[in-house]
């Protein structure tokens, strides 16, 4: 309507810190987060994060400031989500699994002014800003430790708390509850900084926008029909983009959080069977875990459990196994710079009726775009053109949107080569089905050229994963001077079973076209990443280092 101006009351800049403000209003008596025997409620855990916030402030902190933190998903972590952007700053959340040369070198690039650090992993903190202390003349960031609850006095893991380091409760009674929690003055302000997985180059820092994780933070909880007041159980690592947006998800829906420190088959039916648990997540290798628990670990669950799996496809026979278990599984696909989940397989009631294996092909496929984003698109990423929906035409997954990154933090030439022709472009590979559904083939890094012919990783391990004796699998190129590369398969066998290599690669060529087939096999257990994907990084470095399988001839 034309002269319609725009009320400037109605300009509220979005940001999920209102989902925890209005979860202490709407569910201010039910329990926020469970952890052992510590439980608080979305009132308390409000008020918690409000004075964490004013004692960060206290301490100097101020917009844009980055505050780090290293720890598993136990209760701090999931405060310090509300806590730092309710100071006005950026939260950083690092991988667990980072020794502390890569610590240091995070900290160093994040300019981070403290970092959190569970007792666990003090040591690799402290060796850390040691190296920090040799190699900068900046100031050093300021440790703040967070001790166990049940015995916070014996787990410091044989460190003596510097004159300067604080501990995470005594820092947060230091905090004032009438402090005035600081909103975004922009919703484009970033609230996470978030460092790539760095399994195929040096993790970069995605920056995350309080606007983009209100908008993700809603898609995912209606991609996964999480209803209000749900149980969700925490096997995704928060670190990870944020716990896939569900840290401030589950506030918006007033649910509840299941914190573990550790993620085990064992805990996981425990703590579902305990608390009724209603919703969880986790890459395939999680599912595996829990389909090949011991008897003795299993529980039959108390309800339906909805899961959100990501990182690579499931394969059918988990599917199988997991929906005879009682979870339902719903395939997302996303990466760090589109703040985790991006697109979703919706499953359509008309397919129920298929037989179980075209069931198996369909999950498995990335889907759609949720409502968040604008667009995904399968183009050539020379003519950017769209490829055609045959379900063959391959092209690289590219996505626009207001949930995507605002950019890598201190690289400009890497933000403007990801978003070179105005769309992000993934490194996935795909194709997009004539229904509209895409699916991946590979990440453009990993397909494999053998004799001129494009190799799917994927696809040869979807196979793998079909042999009765494989637990786990990854395809990667060996060099071989005929063929430039071939197949090879890492293979992990279930407990108790065995295969040979003529075995596996039979197998294999039952199964598919005979070039696909791995020319070779190796039987070891899967280096991966704390999300649980596999590190192809390292299996490609131990194949190349294997000599050629067809030696060229020379005259």
């Amino acid at each position: 309507m034309e002269g319609t101006d725009r009320c400037s009351a109605n300009c509220v800049p979005l940001t999920p810190i209102t989902f925890l403000e209005r979860a202490a209003a709407v569910f201010g008596d039910r329990i926020s987060l469970v952890y052992g025997n510590v439980r608080f409620t979305w009132r308390e855990t409000l008020e918690r994060c409000t004075k964490l916030a004013s004692a960060l402030v206290q301490l100097g902190i101020s917009r844009r400031d980055v505050v780090a933190v290293l720890a598993p998903n136990v209760p701090a972590t999931y405060e310090l989500h509300f806590a730092v952007p309710m100071a006005s700053a950026v939260l950083c959340t690092l991988n667990m699994r980072h020794d502390a040369t890569m610590v240091s070198t995070l900290l160093s690039h994040s300019e981070a002014k403290i970092i959190i650090v569970d007792y666990q992993f003090l040591s690799i903190v402290k060796a850390a800003i040691k190296i920090m202390s040799k190699t900068t003349t900046k100031e050093l960031p300021r440790i703040v430790i967070v001790k166990e609850f049940d015995h916070p006095s014996s787990n410091i893991n044989g460190f003596e708390s510097a004159s300067n380091d604080l501990e995470y409760e005594s820092l947060l009674d230091t905090g004032k509850l009438d402090f005035k929690i600081k909103h975004p003055k922009d919703e484009w302000d970033p609230i996470s900084l978030n460092y790539t997985s760095g399994t195929t180059s040096r993790p970069k820092g995605v920056i995350y926008s309080h606007r983009g994780t209100y908008l993700n933070t809603l898609s995912t909880i209606l991609l996964n029909d999480m209803s209000s007041m749900p149980v969700y159980l925490w096997t995704v690592p928060m670190f990870h983009c944020n716990g896939w947006s569900l840290t401030w998800g589950v506030a918006a829906q007033g649910g509840t959080n299941i914190c573990q420190r550790n993620v085990t088959a064992k805990e996981i039916f425990t703590n579902i069977s305990l608390h009724k648990v209603t919703h969880m997540g986790g890459a395939p290798t999680v599912l595996n875990m829990i389909i090949n628990a011991p008897i003795n670990e299993q529980k039959s669950l108390p309800c339906k459990v909805t899961v959100m799996t990501g990182g690579a496809p499931p394969p059918s026979h988990v599917l199988y196994k997991m929906r005879e278990f009682g979870f339902l599984i719903v395939h997302c696909y996303g990466l760090t710079e589109t703040c985790g989940t991006a697109t979703v397989c919706h499953w359509k009631p008309e397919w129920d009726a298929l037989p179980d294996d075209k069931q198996a092909k369909l999950k498995s496929r990335q889907g759609m775009q949720h409502i968040g984003l604008e667009g995904v698109e399968i183009k050539d990423p020379i003519t950017m053109e769209s490829v055609p929906a045959d379900g063959k035409t391959m092209g690289e997954v590219m996505f626009r949107g207001n949930t995507v990154m605002s950019g890598y933090f201190k690289d400009f030439k890497a933000t403007q080569e990801a978003f070179n022709g105005g769309w992000f472009r993934s490194g996935d590979l795909g194709v997009r089905h004539p229904d509209g559904y895409i699916e991946l083939k590979d990440r453009s890094k990993d397909i494999i050229i053998s004799g001129g012919e494009n190799i799917s990783s994927i696809e040869v391990e979807s196979v793998l994963f079909n042999h009765p004796s494989v637990l786990e699998a990854a395809i990667v190129g060996r060099p071989d001077d005929h063929w430039g590369e071939t197949p090879c398969a890492f293979v992990n066998l279930k407990d108790g079973f065995n295969a040979t290599e003529e075995e596996i690669i039979k197998f294999c060529r039952d199964n598919l076209p005979h070039y696909m087939a791995p020319k070779t096999v190796v039987f070891k257990d899967l280096p991966k990443s704390s999300t649980g994907k596999i590190q192809k990084l390292i299996l490609k470095e131990e194949a190349k280092a294997m000599d050629s399988l067809t030696k060229r001839v020379t005259k």
